[in-house]
C-alpha cells in the first residue's frame, strides 16, 4: 500500500512508495510454473565474496539509437547502457523508495515547487574533468531545450530562473506548479531519461551519442550498432570496490529463441526476455540461474497491447477503437499466444495495486463490434475499414500479430499486417506514421512517470509526441495533474484509479496480458539482481526488464 509522506521524509531522501510494491496477482507466473524463486540460490543474488575480473556478455532484446539521454529514445536495453556507463542521480530501494545516488541529496521546497539537486563531493567524469554543479546545470539545460526530454520537464518549469546552479555542487529546479513525485524521474528507469548526467563534452560533440562519457562504473570502449557494445572497468569509480567484472559486453539478439540458444550454447552469459514460454523453460531448468518479475515487482507492471493513433483514421473515430477491443478474444489469446501462463489485463494495474479498480473496459463482443464497424462504413461510404498493423518480427510477435489480424478482420476491418524492426518502432510511433502497432509499456516505479504519454499537454497532431496515441481528454488531464501535486496517499489513489478509469474509456490501447520480464544466467554470473545504494542498503533489482551492471561478479 501506498505510505503518508511528508517533507521530512523527503528531506532525508527516502520514501516509501506512492506505488506500493505489488504482489501476486489472482493468477500469476509462478501458481502456473511453480514455486517462486525469489529468495533462493538460483535468484541472481550473490552468494560468497564477490571475486574481482572477469568478462561477461549479456543477451539483449534490441538495439539502441544512442547514448546520449537528451538525445536517444531507450527502452529496458538503452536504461542498462545508461546505467553502465552513467549513474542516476537517485536509485529506487528495495521498498519502492527512493534514495539519493549520484546526487548526495534531493531536497524539496514545502509545496514541492523547487527541488535541489546536490551532488556528491569529488565526482570525476571518465574524462578527467569535473562533475559539479556546472555539469549539472549543463547537463539540466540541455535535457530541458532537447525536443525529446524537454517534453517531460520543459511544460512544467518556471518562466524565470527555473534551473540555476545553487552551489559548487549543486543546482535548483523552479516548477510552476507541484511535482512532488519528482525524484522518481531521477532514477533513471523508463520514462526517467533526465537521471543521467554526462560530461559536458559529450554533449558538445556532434557525434556524442555513438561516444559516451559519464561517471559510471565502466568506461566505453566500442559500438558496432546492431553487434555489440562493450565497455570496460572504470579504475577511478566513485563507489570504492565497484564495479567487480574487467569488462561487459551488451550483444542485440531480437530474436527471442535465436538468444535463448546462445546462451545454452555459452556464447552468451546472460539475458533478457519477456516470452513466456522461453521463460518457463529455463525456470524449471536448475542448469541456470533465473528471476522474473512475476511477485516482486516495483509499482505498475508493463501491458502487452495495441498502440492505437488517435489522431489518424481509422482510430481517430471512437467507435472503431470500441469495435476493436470488443473484437479481441483475450482469454483465447492468452491460451492460444501465451499458454495460459501470464494474466489477462483489462487495465493499467496489478489487483493488489493501491490504485486498482474494476474498471470499464469493453468486455469481449463481437456481434456488437461488427455493429459499429458496418456503421462506420456506411457512415463514410466506403467498402471497408483498412489500417496497417506493426509488429517486430520475432516468432512471439508474429504470432500475437497474426491472432489480433485474424479477431479484427473476423468483425470487418481489413488488417495489412507490416514488419517493423524493433529499434524503429519508437521512433514510428513518436512520429506518429502508424494506424496500430503491437506495444509493450506503463512499467513505472510511480504512475506518474507515465504523465508525458498519458497527457494532453503532450499530444502533438502530426508532429513528434511522446503522447504516442495522440489521445486527448480534458477529465484524463484533471486526474494526471492531481496525481502528480501531492504524496497524500489518499488523494493520489483516487486520482489514479480515475486515470485508469478514463484510459478503458478513451481506449487509446487495447490490452491483453501483464509483461512479465526473466533474466537468466549461467550458475557462475553472480549478483546481477542484487543492486545497493551508496550506503549499502538493499536497492530494486529486476524492473521493468533491466537490471544494474554495476554489482555483477563471476564466480
Amino acid at each position: 500500500m501506498g505510505t503518508q509522506f511528508d517533507r521530512r521524509t523527503l528531506l532525508i531522501g527516502s520514501a516509501a512508495a506512492a506505488a506500493g510494491i505489488a504482489g501476486a496477482s489472482a493468477m500469476d507466473w509462478n501458481e502456473l510454473v511453480g514455486a517462486a524463486t525469489y529468495g533462493t540460490s538460483r535468484n541472481g543474488i550473490g552468494k560468497g565474496t564477490p571475486k574481482k575480473g572477469g568478462s561477461l556478455v549479456f543477451g539483449v532484446d534490441a538495439e539502441e539509437s544512442g547514448f546520449d539521454p537528451t538525445q536517444a529514445r531507450y527502452d529496458e536495453v538503452g536504461v542498462m547502457y545508461a546505467r553502465t556507463v552513467f549513474d542516476p542521480l537517485t536509485i529506487i530501494t528495495n521498498s519502492g523508495g527512493w534514495a539519493p545516488y549520484l546526487a548526495q541529496s534531493v531536497v524539496p521546497n514545502a509545496t514541492y515547487t523547487s527541488w535541489t539537486i546536490t551532488l556528491r563531493p569529488n565526482l570525476v567524469f571518465h574524462d578527467g574533468t569535473p562533475c559539479n554543479g556546472a555539469a549539472l546545470l549543463t547537463n539540466l539545460k540541455a535535457q530541458a531545450a532537447s525536443l525529446l526530454t524537454g517534453i517531460i520537464i520543459g511544460p512544467i518549469l518556471a518562466a524565470t530562473d527555473a534551473i540555476v546552479q545553487s552551489g559548487p555542487l549543486a543546482c535548483t529546479l523552479n516548477f510552476k506548479t507541484p511535482w512532488a513525485p519528482f525524484p522518481y524521474y531521477l532514477a533513471g528507469g523508463i520514462g526517467g531519461q533526465i537521471a543521467y548526467v554526462v560530461a559536458p563534452s559529450m554533449l558538445a560533440n556532434k557525434n556524442g551519442t555513438s561516444h559516451p562519457v559519464g561517471t559510471g562504473p565502466f568506461v566505453f570502449q566500442e559500438w558496432v550498432p546492431n553487434s555489440h557494445f562493450t565497455a570496460t572497468a572504470n579504475p577511478h569509480y566513485w563507489r570504492p570496490g565497484l564495479p567487480y567484472l574487467d569488462q561487459i559486453t551488451f550483444k542485440p539478439i531480437p530474436n527471442e529463441q535465436t538468444r535463448a540458444e546462445a546462451l545454452r550454447s555459452g556464447t552468451i552469459d546472460l539475458m533478457i526476455t519477456d516470452t513466456p514460454q522461453i521463460s518457463t523453460d529455463f525456470k524449471t531448468n536448475k542448469q541456470f540461474s533465473y528471476a522474473d518479475d512475476s511477485v516482486h515487482l516495483a509499482g505498475e507492471p508493463d501491458v502487452d497491447c495495441q498502440l492505437l493513433n488517435c489522431d489518424k483514421a481509422p482510430f481517430n473515430d471512437p467507435s472503431l477503437r470500441r469495435a476493436a477491443a470488443m473484437a479481441i478474444n483475450n482469454k483465447q489469446y492468452r491460451t492460444s499466444i501465451n499458454n495460459n501462463l501470464i494474466p489477462i489485463a483489462t487495465g493499467l494495474f496489478t489487483t493488489s495495486s493501491p490504485y486498482y479498480a474494476p474498471d470499464s473496459y469493453p468486455a469481449y463482443n463481437p456481434t456488437e463490434a461488427k455493429k459499429l464497424v458496418n456503421a462506420a462504413i456506411k457512415k463514410g461510404g466506403t467498402k471497408a475499414v483498412t489500417l496497417t498493423y506493426g509488429s517486430t518480427g520475432g516468432p512471439a510477435s508474429v504470432r500475437s500479430q497474426e491472432f489480433i489480424q485474424q479477431e479484427l478482420q473476423t468483425v470487418g476491418f481489413k488488417v495489412n499486417n507490416n514488419v517493423v524492426e524493433q529499434n524503429d518502432l519508437i521512433n514510428i510511433a513518436l512520429a506518429g506514421t502508424f494506424q496500430m502497432l503491437n506495444w509493450r509499456q506503463f512499467g513505472a516505479v510511480d504512475p506518474d512517470l507515465n504523465y508525458i504519454f498519458w497527457s494532453s499537454t503532450t499530444a502533438s497532431s502530426g508532429d513528434l509526441s511522446i503522447n504516442m496515441a495522440r489521445n486527448v481528454d480534458a477529465a484524463l488531464q484533471f486526474d494526471l495533474e492531481l496525481g502528480r501535486s501531492t504524496l497524500n496517499p489518499a488523494i493520489r489513489t483516487k486520482a489514479y484509479k480515475a486515470v485508469n478509469q478514463r484510459l478503458s474509456i478513451d481506449l487509446p490501447y487495447l490490452y491483453q496480458d501483464r509483461a512479465v520480464w526473466s533474466v537468466i544466467s549461467k550458475p557462475n554470473v553472480q549478483n546481477w539482481n542484487n543492486p545497493s545504494t551508496p550506503t549499502g542498503a538493499k536497492a530494486f533489482g529486476l524492473i521493468g526488464g533491466s537490471i544494474w551492471p554495476t554489482q555483477i561478479w563471476i564466480s
